[in-house]
């Protein structure tokens, strides 16, 4: 094995140590809300870091079971650090008696999913003949085991991949879509897991659409089905979603929901680069990132802002990582929602599935896991979403005064002071210091009480650094401007001319924290500004230390010391 891969190899095992470190027990939260944040009993912020886990398709099977024991499979997503599953069902699962009256084994065989058969006798045989609703149950058992979360989330009416415009499951009174039987169901389910304490929440439907959507309706529907759930379970979290594939919020603006309870709603949308088909590699990444995130908060995030949780409940990219407007997304998705501390749920955790579109066994590109559910698709692609799974604040995590963290989206990483004596880096987010944006547009790092030490640019290609007292944080090289559209270059004047621009950017061995001439502020689709992103992110967890300054002050002084003695 090549250093190279040796020293990712150790990378991967460090972050997955921190996470369990890191990983809260969750089985026994209840939630409710507190402005626009989800908080637990001693009203303090419960981040949902979740990733989605299918049990809606034509075997109404969670995903994966013939691929790994559940048990494993569980413990994979804490494993991960996610605290929470996004766990799909069909209505009919509960509503309709010739199908919730099936077994595992017969609803595999009725699709001629040989293969998937003898997985699941392989990998669980405990559940082959369990009625399908109970291995519904067995599942969100075993997250419980893992101490996972749970939000049960209807995505269909009829089983089947989601989401056409004409399926007959996309909005009330189509085909499929019986809003009295989606009400029955919608109680049924709530019932059935009134007492399991990790079932935290419920979303009410998944993707509402095509020719039929109209707001009075949904207001209509949605406020009785949201009574519903929370008549038969007052524990949960009641989750409302949107119109048009769940990108729309935006008459929420202009008439509220009337329920006949409170602090338990919240509400949904997804977000992803086919939202806005061809836009992410048609034009200069900047401005498409700048143009979709204002559209995104209009539609939906303004929502924050007038005191309700918005939870981000389908985002994700082709972890294959060749698509190039997925990763130019991710990018944007990314530092909106570290700037927004969003909860959210990542689409999605399955490899495969046992039958997509007639497919058996069908490959999914957007999975965690691979094809095989035994490892990660894309360790990359996992290892950045790291810092997006803890608090950056809320109600009862002030471990520290708010300072600015400088996330770096693309790798998921912050920027890290480890010594006086080295250049910044990127590293984990809860290693970082912390920084102060002064109304001067300094950089400065805020834990010294005895000097100033602010971030400097010192040339193109050349590593930025600490500059210290009037001197060193005087002049145009240590007033960081956030130019371009979308705000995520963070750049200095690198002369009196305005066009001059050096943004800090990373350097050619993908950790040390430079600067180059900014790329990307104009010009077309084919500049790629990803690695120059930088979103800066108000926080109050604690940073690496309190007093990082004068630590780091004393062990120059131990290196001065011994390089002293060693001299003489």
């Amino acid at each position: 094995m090549s250093s190279a891969l040796l020293l990712a190899a150790w990378a991967w095992l460090v972050v997955l140590a921190a996470l369990a470190c890191h990983h809260e027990r969750a089985a026994a939260a209840t939630l409710s809300t507190s402005s626009r944040w989800i908080v637990d009993e001693r009203a303090r912020r419960v981040k949902l870091a979740c990733v989605n886990w299918p049990s809606h398709l034509e075997p109404m099977l969670a995903e994966g079971l013939g691929k790994r024991p559940l048990g494993a499979i569980a413990g994979d997503v804490a494993a991960m650090g996610f605290n929470c599953v996004r766990l799909t069902w069909p209505t009919f699962l509960v509503t309709d008696a010739s199908r919730a009256s099936l077994t595992v084994a017969q609803s595999l065989q009725r699709l001629n999913l040989t293969e998937s058969l003898a997985g699941v006798q392989a990998n669980n045989p405990g559940i082959l003949d369990l009625k399908l609703i109970d291995a519904f149950k067995a599942v969100v058992s075993s997250l419980g085991d893992s101490d996972v979360m749970v939000i049960l989330d209807n995505h269909v009416s009829k089983p089947g991949w989601c989401c056409g415009r004409n399926d007959g499951n996309g909005f009330f009174g189509d085909a499929y879509f019986d809003p009295g039987v989606w009400v029955d169901g919608l109680t049924k389910m709530a019932a059935m897991f009134a007492g399991v304490p990790n079932v935290v929440g419920m979303s009410l439907r998944n993707e509402l659409r095509g020719p039929r959507q109209n707001t009075n309706d949904w207001y209509r529907y949605m406020q009785r089905g949201a009574e519903a759930v929370h008549a038969a379970n007052p524990r949960v979290l009641v989750i409302l979603s949107g119109l048009s594939f769940d990108n729309d919020l935006a008459f929420l603006s202009w008439r509220q929901v009337r329920l006949s309870f409170a602090r338990k709603v919240a509400f949904e949308v997804h977000w992803y680069s086919f939202s806005n088909p061809h836009q992410w590699t048609g034009g200069n990444a900047n401005r498409v990132c700048a143009r979709i995130a204002a559209s995104v908060a209009r539609r939906s995030l303004y929502l924050l802002n007038r005191g309700w949780p918005v939870f981000l409940s389908e985002f994700g990219v082709d972890n294959r990582g060749g698509n190039v407007g997925d990763n130019r997304y991710w990018g944007c998705v990314a530092a909106v929602a570290a700037g927004l501390d969003l909860d959210w749920a990542l689409w999605t955790l399955q490899g495969s599935y046992y039958l997509r579109d007639g497919v058996p066994g069908h490959d999914e590109a957007y999975g965690v896991l691979d094809r095989d559910w035994r490892k990660a698709r894309n360790e990359t692609a996992l290892r950045r979403i790291h810092a997006l799974q803890r608090p950056f604040r809320g109600p009862g995590l002030a471990e520290a005064a708010p300072y600015t963290v400088l996330f770096h989206p693309a790798t998921g990483l912050c920027v890290v002071q480890r010594s006086l004596m080295r250049p910044l880096e990127l590293g984990p987010c809860n290693e970082t210091a912390a920084w102060a944006y002064t109304p001067e547009h300094r950089l400065v790092l805020r834990d010294s009480s005895l000097l100033t030490l602010c971030l400097r640019a010192e040339g193109a290609g050349r590593p930025a650094r600490l500059g210290l007292g009037r001197v060193g944080c005087a002049g145009s090289l240590a007033r960081w401007l956030l130019v371009s559209d979308s705000k995520l270059h963070v750049a200095v004047h690198a002369s009196s001319s305005r066009s001059d621009m050096r943004c800090l950017d990373v350097g050619a061995d993908g950790r040390t924290v430079v600067t180059n001439r900014c790329r990307c502020l104009s010009g077309g689709n084919s500049c790629d500004p990803e690695s120059q992103w930088f979103k800066l992110v108000s926080s109050t967890r604690s940073p690496v230390t309190n007093n990082i300054l004068a630590q780091l002050l004393l062990v120059e002084l131990k290196n001065w010391k011994s390089w002293l003695f060693n001299l003489f």
